[in-house]
Order: C-alpha cells, then sequence, then structure tokens
C-alpha cells in the first residue's frame, strides 16, 4: 500500500512540468505575434486607428407650447410627416446627386428655388471631363477651389437652358440635400408629403443612402389670428437663423438652418422656447462610414409659457373693436374716410399683466363682406397725440412744483398769448379748480400751470410771455414718471418711443393738455395703471410663468416666475395724487364730468379720462395733409377703490366724433371684464353646489 502511493506522487512533477511547459509555449507564441504586428504591421495599424473619429451631432427638438392665463392651449405643434437626410463624414457633391436622381422618383419637390448657380453646379458634376479640358494650362495650376470658380464663369447661358422638369426636379432636391450638416439630420421635406409618398420611400430606404422618413412639428395657432401679433411666428428650416444675428445664435450652439422665432413672443422668449437638442457621439472609420453611436444627453422639449392674457376676454374684446371701428365709418362714411382703425389694452394695474391687447382695421368690400386686418402690433408701434388724457399727469406736475396749490380756483375763460389766436377749452368752464379741471377737462388750468412752470404768474390777455428754459425739462421728467415718453420695458422684442423735441413756451402748453408729444397706446395704460395703482408705475408683462416641459399633456413642474416689477414710485404726496384720481372718478361718476354719459350707470365703480386731440392724416396716395381729423381717446381703470382693470383706447384720424367710438369701446371692454367675472364666478359656484350634491348623495348611500 505504501510502494503505491510513493509511486503515484513521482508522477506528479512530471504532469506539472509538462502543463507549465505547455503554457510557456502558448505565451510564446502570442508574446511572438504581438511583436510581429507591432514591428511589421503597427504603423498601418496605428494609421488605421489615427483614422477614427469621434463627432458629435445635435438634433433639435419640438419647441414649447403656450397657454393662457387659465390654461387654455394657445399654441401648440402639430405632428407632421417628414423626410430627412443625413450626410456620412466627407460626402461628395456626386453622393448629393445620386441621391436626388433616385429620390425623384418617389417625391415631387417645387423647382421654383432652383437658381443659376445650382444649375451650374449640377452642370459641372454631369461634364467634368469637360468643364477641365476649358481651362487654361495656367488655370490648371490654380487649387482645386479656384479652378472650380473658372470652370462656373466658363459656363454659357445657353448651356443653362433646356434642362428638363426631372432635372430641374433632382437640382431642387440636392439643393436641399447639400445643406444638411454631416451626422445630423435635416428636413428635405415636410410639406404636402402624401401616405403614399411616405410609404414609397420607407419601403425603399435601402436604396437611399442616409435618407428616413420620420415625422417632424410645425406650430399649430389654435386661436387663428386671435392675439397672433403678439405670439409672433418662426422662421422655416429653410430660412433657418437670420443671417443679421448668425453670431448670437451660433455662439449659443443653434444651426443655420434652426427654426427661431422671428418676432412676438416667439422671439422673446426663444432661448426657453427652444428646447434641448438631443445631443449624439458617432465613432467614423476613415472612410466616414458611421461604426458606432452614443446618446450623449436626451433631447428636451422647450419650456412652455403661461401668458398673463385671458383669450376668452381678447377674443371678445376683438369683436367689440371691429363692431365700433365699422359703425363709425358707416355712420359718417364721408367725414370719417380716414379712420381705419382703433386700438385697446387692458391690463392689472397691480401687477403690470396685460390682459387683452387688440387692434383692429376695417377695410370695407365691393362685395360687401366686412374685412378685418389684426393690427394689434400699433399697441405698441404706433403713436399718437394723446389730447386730454395726459392732464392728470399735467396737474400733478403742477401741485408737485408749488406753481398750483390743492383746490386753488383759476377762472377757465379765452385767454390770449401776444399776436397768436385766441384760445379756449371747449367751453367757457368759469372757476374751477384742480380735481374740476380733470373732471370737465379744463385747458385753460393746464395752460397756467405750463406758464407758471416756465416763470410767469402774471399773465395779461394779449400780452407777451417768457419761458424759464428749463420748464420743458422739468415737465418732460414728471410725464415719464408715468410712462409717457419712457418705453414701458414690455416683455416684447420691440416698442416704439417718441422722443419729445425740446419745446418753446407755445409747445410746453401744447404739451399740457396732450397736443405737443405723442404716445403708443400701451404708455398710456401704464400711466392710468400709475395712478389707480397710487403712484407706483409696474412694468407690463406678456408671460406669467415659464414650465418645464413634461411628457404629457400637463405642464411640467414650474421654472420660473415672471414676478410683478415695480418700475419706480411717483415722487410726490399721496394726497396729490387722491386728487387727481378724485377728478377722474367725478368724470365718469358726476353730472359735468366728460365721460358721464357712458359711464354714469356702471355699477363697477370706473374712473377716467377722455381725450382728442388735433391731429394730422397724410394721405400717401394723393400727397395730401388733411388736418381736419382729430384723435378720440379714452384712459380709465374700475373698481375706483380697488382697482383691477385698467385700459387705454386710443382712435385715430376720426373726422367727427359725432360717433363715440372711444367711449363705445371703452364701456363694452370694461362691462365685458367685469361680466366675464360674473360668468367664472357663477359657474366656479354651480359646480361646488353639484360636487356637494354628489358628496351628500355618495355619503347617503
Amino acid at each position: 500500500m505504501g510502494k503505491k502511493n510513493k509511486k503515484q506522487k513521482s508522477h506528479l512533477p512530471l504532469r506539472l512540468n509538462i502543463l507549465f511547459f505547455i503554457i510557456f509555449l502558448l505565451f510564446s507564441g502570442l508574446i511572438l505575434q504581438l511583436g510581429v504586428v507591432q514591428i511589421l504591421f503597427g504603423m498601418d495599424a496605428q494609421e488605421e486607428l489615427d483614422r477614427t473619429e469621434r463627432v458629435t451631432s445635435a438634433t433639435p427638438v419640438p419647441r414649447g407650447k403656450m397657454y393662457d392665463r387659465n390654461g387654455e392651449l394657445v399654441v401648440d405643434n402639430k405632428a407632421k410627416f417628414a423626410i430627412t437626410y443625413t450626410p456620412k463624414k466627407h460626402v461628395q457633391p456626386e453622393d448629393n446627386v445620386e441621391i436626388a436622381e433616385k429620390l425623384a422618383k418617389y417625391i415631387e419637390m417645387d423647382t421654383e428655388p432652383v437658381t443659376k448657380r445650382n444649375k451650374q453646379d449640377y452642370w459641372i458634376i454631369n461634364n467634368k471631363k469637360e468643364a477641365y479640358e476649358r481651362l487654361t494650362e495656367e488655370e490648371k495650376e490654380l487649387s482645386d477651389q479656384d479652378q472650380y470658380y473658372v470652370m462656373l464663369e466658363k459656363i454659357s447661358d445657353d448651356e443653362l437652358e433646356g434642362f428638363s422638369e426631372q432635372e430641374l426636379e433632382v437640382m431642387a432636391i440636392k439643393r436641399e440635400l447639400d445643406k444638411a450638416y454631416e451626422l445630423t439630420p435635416h428636413i428635405i421635406q415636410y410639406e404636402d408629403i402624401t401616405v403614399e409618398e411616405y410609404m414609397a420611400i420607407g419601403e425603399n430606404l435601402h436604396e437611399l443612402p442616409g435618407i428616413n422618413v420620420t415625422t417632424d412639428w410645425e406650430r399649430d395657432y389654435l386661436f387663428g389670428s386671435t392675439f397672433a401679433s403678439y405670439i409672433g411666428r418662426i422662421t422655416s428650416q429653410q430660412q433657418g437663423i437670420p443671417q443679421d444675428e448668425d453670431q448670437y445664435f451660433l455662439a449659443r450652439n443653434y444651426s443655420r438652418n434652426d427654426r427661431v422665432g422671428r418676432s412676438g413672443i416667439e422671439k422673446e422668449y426663444e432661448l426657453y422656447l427652444n428646447g434641448n437638442k438631443e445631443i449624439k457621439e458617432h465613432i467614423t472609420d476613415s472612410s466616414g462610414t458611421v461604426i458606432d453611436s452614443n446618446t450623449i444627453r436626451e433631447g428636451q422639449r422647450g419650456k412652455d409659457l403661461i401668458l398673463s392674457v385671458d383669450m376668452e376676454l381678447q377674443h371678445r374684446i376683438d369683436k367689440i373693436v371691429q363692431e365700433e371701428v365699422k359703425a363709425a365709418v358707416q355712420k359718417h362714411p364721408g367725414k370719417n374716410r380716414w379712420f381705419r382703425h382703433a386700438v385697446i389694452v387692458l391690463m392689472n394695474p397691480k401687477t403690470g399683466e396685460v390682459l387683452a391687447t387688440s387692434g383692429q382695421q376695417y377695410n370695407p368690400s365691393e362685395t360687401g363682406e366686412d374685412e378685418f386686418t389684426d393690427v394689434s402690433h400699433k399697441v405698441l408701434y404706433d403713436t399718437y397725440l394723446p389730447g386730454s388724457t395726459v392732464k392728470g399727469a399735467t396737474v400733478l406736475a403742477g401741485l408737485d412744483s408749488g406753481v398750483i396749490r390743492p383746490g386753488e380756483v383759476i377762472t377757465d375763460r379765452p385767454i390770449k398769448i401776444s399776436v397768436d389766436k385766441e384760445k379756449s377749452s371747449w367751453t367757457r368752464l368759469g372757476p374751477v379748480n384742480d380735481i374740476d379741471a380733470i373732471k370737465r377737462s379744463s385747458n385753460v388750468y393746464m395752460w397756467f400751470i405750463a406758464m407758471r412752470m416756465g416763470g410767469e404768474y402774471n399773465y395779461q390777455y394779449g400780452k407777451g410771455i417768457t419761458y424759464n428754459s428749463e420748464a420743458y425739462t422739468q415737465m418732460k421728467n414728471y410725464y415719464k414718471q408715468f410712462g409717457l415718453g419712457a418705453k414701458t420695458g414690455i416683455d416684447f422684442p420691440y416698442e416704439e418711443n417718441m422722443e419729445i423735441a425740446k419745446a418753446d413756451g407755445g409747445e410746453l402748453q401744447d404739451m399740457a393738455i396732450g397736443q405737443y408729444g405723442n404716445y403708443t397706446a400701451m404708455q398710456l395704460a401704464q400711466y392710468i395703471s400709475t395712478i389707480a395703482n397710487d403712484g407706483y408705475r409696474m412694468k407690463p408683462y406678456l408671460v406669467k410663468q415659464i414650465h418645464n416641459s413634461s411628457k404629457g399633456d400637463q405642464l411640467g413642474p414650474l421654472y420660473k416666475v415672471n414676478e410683478p416689477t415695480i418700475l419706480n414710485k411717483i415722487e410726490m404726496k399721496d394726497t396729490y395724487l387722491k386728487r387727481v384720481q378724485e377728478g377722474m372718478r367725478q368724470a365718469f361718476q358726476e353730472s359735468g364730468g366728460t365721460g358721464y354719459r357712458y359711464f354714469a350707470d356702471a355699477e363697477y365703480n370706473p374712473a377716467g379720462k377722455t381725450g382728442t386731440a388735433e391731429a394730422f392724416y397724410w394721405d400717401n396716395d394723393t400727397k395730401t395733409l388733411h388736418s381736419d381729423v382729430n384723435n378720440y381717446n379714452l384712459v380709465g381703470y374700475a373698481p375706483f377703490d380697488e382697482p383691477e382693470i385698467a385700459f387705454a383706447v386710443m382712435a385715430p384720424y376720426l373726422g367727427t366724433g359725432d360717433y363715440p367710438v372711444h367711449h363705445r369701446i371703452g364701456r363694452r371692454a370694461l362691462d365685458t371684464y367685469f361680466e366675464l367675472k360674473e360668468e367664472r364666478l357663477k359657474g366656479s359656484n354651480e359646480d361646488d353646489s353639484e360636487s356637494e350634491s354628489e358628496e351628500e348623495e355618495s355619503e347617503e348611500e
């Protein structure tokens, strides 16, 4: 037994030695092989490795949506069939021609965009040898690029004629293919793609390298033209980023063919609406073929906006303005031949939220069908003489500067300065104080304020007066505290602000009654809001909130809130402001007030100021200036004791005020606001009652 064990033990070292020897041979062979590869093929392997590249691409995502203040969807993204082209690296023009010829079998492409240069490029690709032979020996020594430019010049116009419709279509398709960036999907067509075309291309992708069928999006404006001037528009992929802003966008990782906001809120909030592109890293071999791809960042749709605007209110206001502008034109077609549009702004005076803004132009048609053009942009873009609406600011300037005392009485009677014509208020008002001057709209009271601010306290009928040169600057600075002559700061790409030239004495008097210095409707709305808000000037805004996008229809998490912003507080005693507020209340609610006839029976306790300005209308067709027109304006707010709505109406170039279009628009707008508020409150109460009834029934069961 012992001998047997001893014998077995003696064989173990031999077997292990054999195993170790075999392993040694294997490792030796491997090392030898590695050495051969390193020594004989190392250079080639390194070159091949060096030719492998890592490239990133960015794929655009849909834009963010827009909702109104009540959660009503206003702007959405609508899915559409799309054909995309993703070129590999180092793609050649000949490759794109070949793809275009194959793709032309399945789709139709508009040939109108085809340019002379597109035709020249196509001709050279199909006639390379002939194009090269036209070069002189000296020209053949030029660089490839310079040679190409010379070839272009040597193509005659006759050679560019006679292309068939099919060849032109190939050029049109190639034109789109050439716009694509390597390894980045580019939409070459999504307009009017039929299901049949979509399916046919999908079935033949194997012969169309780089081509794919997918879905893209386009903006869907659910309310049509309503509020369209402010929502704005985006560029098409063909237009891409604006050329004058290319550096701005390229620095923010945009591609030249990206769709961006070109106007309105779409432009103002572009960096929020655009979203985050999907970023992929591609590994390509020496031929440019992608051998591997990895997603570095998932794409995320743009952020969603909650607008300050109430679209139901907006829709009703648009209709009111249309009806009243049309009525004014039809009632006095001769006198109102230059009047065609009116504008209005409604905003919350305590926050600056714009609730509705409308501008409607009436275009009478010969067919009898009413035609209206939305010109809401005029609220921010066009300036008009404001008339007496600004007298509140004038009285406050007089009180704060000390040239009049609270309650001071001045007799409203015609005045005459030197050789100038006699001028007066709309009627002789007799003795009026500061509150009466606003209520009854005294021009004379404002002229005395202007004269005194200019240093003239001894006015005499028919005598000349002298003015302090600083009076104009002082008056202008008072006006700017209310936003008159200053940009409102609204979150919009553009707003007009006409700087007033320095005025002399007579022009300072005109300025005091709104006959010198033009303002926009938005500036007037900010002015009256400042008075209603006890002297706090709020920055108007169109977007309340920004939310991160979500995959469903629900809003995502809150990203940012546009908080109410105080631009400034009127630097004067609150008691002065109270007197102006009272004058505006009386103007609408007490007999003798200039707005009493139209607002006296309103239950919502309104206040405001009327304004008529003598204006001029330039007829561009006849090159004639007409002076027989007026601007009829109106500003107001309600309720007087706790304001929640302020408005400004401007109706320019009316020939007669026999149809009070500004009063009718203003009154109907306020009525509509409070009626809509009541409707919603009633509906909310009914819903609560139904809910309570259901709960009671459930408990009984």
